[in-house]
């Protein structure tokens, strides 16, 4: 058991009287003396009398100065004293602000009081080690109206949050692992917005999007007349990316060929663009991203695994959706809300059973599919308010029944079928069989696009049917449509 440090003075600041007495008890109990401040001019008072703590825990969200706008003068003025930020808002934004001011730790609240009593003792033997620079880029503003940002306040979430913040300040390389749809490029996208790279420019490329053939070029630019149609030079996502960070998403379908250039490029920071001599060399902050267990496929020979070490120095993993139901409320919200904007329609809410019956849901689309079953109900939804009957036919327009209510229930798609099949039957059609393998086959791809954003090599994986064999029925559906 680490000995408590009798001497040692902790200061708690929060205008809230009741965490204020909690906290300070709990600190008293473990045998730290603790004196306790509402307010950040207070803190100050104290400091100008000369008073100075070993420790400081704060709340973000208080009358007068912030706790953040506290922090800072505190990392000015002491740099060695530990800063605990405390915050019931836990945000990118919130984390990623407290550790960009230099902040020792992020204490969401409610919070355990062992929890913060453990981190008072991680926190004060580190006193006499040189203090850390705090990075002084200045954070990123993020408009209303702007593009999608990461939502929740479960508890999953708040520890992506609190991840965000501290590796926003880190020049390392990594590596999200989720399934499809939980926001991947969300967290990229957080992750470059509250680093000293805000700056620069963030580009994105999902590589399974892209034909193999081709894909090398769009990585790596190539000269006029490397390969045919080359008729004048391309820059790469590479080069677009200098001074900024390239996230590569569904890195695990990347051809191994193109893998070793990769290698290269993360080790040494150039490359030449294909067909070219000039050695290219690049400041890159790579984000990589996957739903595929890329240790097996280092095992099935189909990922470097000298790759996979560079790519995953750290490695976040998306919480899905299923994981995070108490989400679903606010992110339902956020999502009719932009819809309505976007759509120019009146907003709708939900229902407490039309928000039961997507709490139900399995979410196999996750995030993703839970925006697109939101923009289906502010289009076709008749009235303001959203009831349960609009959420399952939502769902069902969507390509799949909707949750453990309908799927109990005895609904089948054969009896449809055979309806339909009977009625072509009887009007002398001739052609009933083709025209029900093609439309089976139109439908599944486009629930199958639909779920992967297009993405056609996971769309055959989840089918169970090669790439090739998904190009040909696609190609095959389109023509005959």
């Amino acid at each position: 058991m680490t000995t408590v440090d009798a001497a040692a003075v902790i200061w708690v600041v929060d205008d809230d009287r009741s965490v204020r007495f909690v906290l300070a008890t709990a600190l008293r109990q473990a045998g730290w003396k603790v004196a306790v401040f509402d307010s950040a001019d207070a803190v100050l008072a104290a400091l100008a009398a000369g008073q100075v703590p070993a420790l400081l825990f704060t709340d973000v969200r208080m009358p007068g100065q912030s706790g953040l706008a506290l922090l800072e003068r505190l990392k000015a003025e002491h740099p060695q004293l530990p800063v605990i930020v405390m915050s019931a808002y836990t945000d990118v934004a919130s984390t990623a602000g407290a550790f960009r001011g230099g902040a020792h730790e992020f204490l969401s609240k409610p919070f355990d009081l062992d929890e913060a009593v453990a981190l008072a003792r991680r926190a004060l033997p580190t006193l006499q080690e040189p203090p850390l620079p705090a990075a002084a880029a200045t954070p990123a503003a993020v408009s209303v109206d702007g593009p999608p940002q990461l939502i929740g306040d479960t508890e999953p979430m708040r520890a992506l949050f609190r991840a965000i913040g501290r590796l926003a300040q880190a020049p390392l390389s990594v590596l999200i692992h989720g399934e499809t749809g939980t926001g991947k490029e969300l967290v990229a996208n957080a992750l470059h917005r509250e680093s000293p790279r805000a700056h620069g420019p963030f580009v994105a490329l999902n590589t399974a999007a892209i034909p193999a053939e081709l894909l090398e070029s769009e990585l790596f630019g190539h000269e006029a007349g490397a390969f045919t149609g080359a008729n004048k030079r391309h820059i790469g996502r590479f080069e677009q990316a200098d001074g900024g960070t390239l996230f590569l998403d569904e890195i695990g379908d990347m051809p191994a060929s193109l893998q070793t250039r990769l290698l290269r490029v993360l080790a040494q920071g150039e490359f030449f663009r294909v067909g070219g001599r000039e050695l290219i060399h690049v400041d890159v902050r790579v984000v990589a991203a996957t739903h595929q267990d890329l240790e097996a496929l280092v095992e099935q020979g189909r990922f470097r695994a000298d790759l996979l070490h560079r790519l995953d120095v750290v490695r976040l993993r998306m919480p899905p959706l299923r994981d995070r139901r108490a989400d679903i409320a606010v992110l339902a919200e956020n999502f009719l809300a932009r819809a309505a904007q976007r759509l120019e329609m009146p907003l709708k809410r939900l229902s407490a059973p039309a928000l039961a019956a997507l709490s139900a849901h399995d979410w196999p689309g996750n995030v993703r599919e839970l925006e697109n079953v939101c923009w289906r109900l502010a289009a076709l939804a008749v009235a303001d308010t959203i009831d349960a009957a609009d959420v399952q036919a939502a769902l069902a327009r969507g390509g799949r029944l909707a949750g453990p209510a309908l799927a109990g229930s005895g609904m089948d798609w054969e009896a449809p079928l055979a309806a339909w099949a009977r009625q072509q039957l009887h009007a002398g059609v001739a052609d009933v069989h083709a025209q029900a393998r093609q439309r089976l086959d139109t439908t599944l791809l486009e629930v199958a696009l639909e779920l992967t954003g297009g993405r056609r090599a996971e769309a055959a994986s989840r089918l169970g049917v090669g790439r090739n064999t998904l190009t040909r029925k696609l190609g095959a559906s389109r023509h005959r449509g």
